[in-house]
């Protein structure tokens, strides 16, 4: 017999002020919504609709077989350190050590891992708005103070190193930067890594550089991990990665960070604690990915230019909406609030959660609101998805905003957005 829950002890105050995923709760949605027959366009979740390939499949089944089951040491197994160290090298020109690389399940559960290998109570973590859903949550969740500075559309949504050093404390710790970004696709330049670099070496800051899309590159973009550009730099950074997106792993859960000993080590001590090591039978897998036939990955590549490239005209066709076209990844981040204070029925569209919402009830499309990622006058597509689904979904979205009438506040609003536009 269950015990009301009043009765029941009370539960840790620590997550009252965290909230779930909003990039996997629209998901999620979007799925229920199909599985009670419901015909909805899904382009919220950040998951290639490709197959793993076969040959790193194949490796996972072989793995299996040969029994390779058991636990693994924690940092993850010597024949995927070496793959990983091989890939720094071949990729990145970096040198590291064994000591120096971790192994994980996925680079989120990596990204928290060093979070607790960095932050102290009261350290400030300075990350970049637009950010990727998880940094903010991860870092309170660590008892770290949260500095979110704000990129500028004009800008490329690339940060802007004067405003950077002007919000720099006494508690500023390390700062994260990911390139190419989730949400925007944002890619920083040489030039861009130097300023921070810079910057880093004069304040003694950390740079977690997450750089999980960097092979999800568009019109002949050139990622540049940071930690290349100089011994000095590569002291001070971890690199995060993982499999994921690159080879269409998402649900397989591996990744990996490289960087100080030091680091690594304390990363190894608390994932000791927790997940213990990533799944063995996937880190064989992991193996496959990184030293086999990289020609699955420039398929993937060419297909999610194709489907930008579509995107972003279609998007930039439709009134009120404005996109900025992504150097890498695989959203589009499109500036919508020119759409906000618009209504339909008696329901007033006041934000990127309004709108979200009204595009997934009215033209049952599935959508991520600009606000999960810190800012609200935007909202994110993945392109992730075929074509065919592409081309529906923005049909039903430009249908749907067509149909939104301005309340008579509409003007008055749009003067004050315009007034302090991103």
């Amino acid at each position: 017999m269950t015990a009301p829950s009043s009765d029941l002890p009370p539960l840790a105050q620590r997550l009252e002020k965290i909230a779930p995923s909003q990039t996997l709760a629209m998901a999620a949605v979007a799925q229920r919504l199909k599985a009670e027959g419901i015909d909805v366009v899904s382009l919220a979740a950040g998951e290639p609709d490709f197959a793993t390939p076969a040959h790193i499949q194949e490796a996972l089944i072989a793995a299996m077989r040969a029994g390779k089951n058991g636990y693994t040491p924690t940092n993850g197994i010597p024949q995927l350190i070496d793959a990983i160290i091989g890939k720094f090298k071949a990729d990145n020109g970096l040198a590291y050590g064994r000591d120096q690389v971790i192994v994980g399940a996925g680079a989120k559960n990596i990204l928290y891992t060093l979070f607790q290998a960095l932050v102290d109570p009261g350290d400030e973590v300075v990350i970049c708005a637009p950010y990727w859903v998880s940094y903010k949550p991860q870092i309170q969740l660590n008892e770290g103070r949260v500095v979110s500075i704000n990129t500028r559309e004009a800008d490329g949504f690339v940060l802007n190193p004067s405003i950077l050093e002007k919000t720099l404390g006494k508690k500023t710790k390390a700062i994260v930067l990911n390139s190419p970004s989730n949400p925007t696709g944002a890619g920083y330049t040489k030039a861009d890594l130097e300023a921070v670099a810079d910057i880093a070496l004069r304040h003694n800051l950390w740079i977690i550089s997450d750089e999980i899309y960097e092979k999800i590159v568009f019109d002949g973009f050139e990622h540049i991990s940071i930690a290349s550009l100089a011994p000095e730099v590569a002291a001070r950074t971890i690199v995060v990665n993982g499999m994921s997106k690159s080879y269409a792993m998402t649900g397989w859960r591996l990744g990996y960070a490289a960087g100080d000993a030091r680091v690594v080590k304390a990363m190894s001590k608390a994932h000791s604690q927790n997940v213990s090591n990533a799944p063995s039978i996937v880190q064989w897998a992991g193996v496959a990915a990184l030293t086999g036939d990289q020609g699955c990955v420039k398929e993937m590549v060419a297909a999610f230019q194709q489907r930008k490239d579509y995107v972003v005209k279609r998007l930039n066709a439709m009134e009120g909406v404005e996109c900025v076209s992504p150097k890498g990844a695989f959203y589009a981040f499109p500036r919508v609030a020119r759409h906000f204070e618009k209504k339909y029925g008696d329901t007033v569209i006041k934000g990127s959660v309004d709108l979200a919402t009204y595009l997934l009830e009215e033209a049952r499309v599935s959508l991520v609101p600009g606000a999960a990622f810190g800012v609200d006058e935007c909202i994110r597509m993945s392109f992730a998805c075929g074509m065919d689904q592409l081309k529906e979904g923005l049909d039903r979205i430009e249908t749907a905003l067509a149909r939104l009438v301005p309340t008579e506040h509409y003007e008055n609003f749009q003067v004050h957005q315009e007034q302090k536009r991103f």
